[in-house]
């Protein structure tokens, strides 16, 4: 039996499908949702339509834009010719925090699972091997997630790449093993991107 009008128990289903979000959460989300002015609720109704429609993928990194092409691979000051790949765009939020990483990145949205029947062609790596076919760059560094999924991608990448000639390289272990390069603090990536290694 619910407790809640159905309208009101939708939003809770809604808020309690996004990752980390229980229900106890929801609830309180959703509560606060409703305790906020007519105004406030349809401008944050208009941020999420609005990012929706307006945010898509940079036609070179594959990081997530409102332009044709992200202020990073617009930038001068980027080195285009060291490309670090990355399984999510929250993880280039997390490295660009560390300061030290003055190349461009590529986006794959996601690893190779099995498991999650995650395949090779069902990420951005065709992508990031017609970037790496058209020549200019040198280094590619693997910056997926230290754990089985972003290990596996790691080494198909590396495959993939060889013939190219390009040297392909993967953080050092200053990320523990298992953890997520979201949670990860700045000082341990600023030394695993010093002590990456060749693959």
């Amino acid at each position: 039996m619910s407790f809640f009008p159905a309208s009101l128990e939708k939003l809770i289903e809604k808020f309690a499908s996004l990752p980390g979000i229980g229900l106890k959460s929801a609830q309180r989300l959703a509560f606060h949702v409703l305790s906020l002015s007519d105004a406030d609720a349809a401008d944050f109704a208009s941020a999420i339509t609005e990012a929706k429609s307006k945010v898509h993928a940079c036609r070179i990194c594959q990081n997530l834009t409102d332009r044709e092409i992200c202020s990073i691979c617009a930038s001068p000051n980027r080195d285009p010719s060291t490309v670090c790949v990355v399984a999510d765009p929250k993880d280039v939020a997390a490295i660009e925090r560390a300061r030290e990483y003055r190349g461009r990145y590529h986006v794959l949205h996601g690893v190779i699972s099995p498991l999650n029947h995650v395949g090779p062609d069902d990420i951005r790596i065709k992508e990031l091997v017609e970037r790496v076919s058209d020549g200019g760059v040198e280094e590619i560094i693997m910056g997926t997630n230290p754990d089985t999924e972003g290990e596996t991608t790691a080494k198909y990448v590396s495959r993939l790449l060889k013939p190219f000639g390009v040297k392909v390289t993967r953080f050092a272990y200053g990320i523990p093993v298992g953890a997520s390069l979201e949670f990860a603090d700045d000082a341990t990536l600023m030394r695993a991107l010093e002590g990456r290694q060749e693959i």
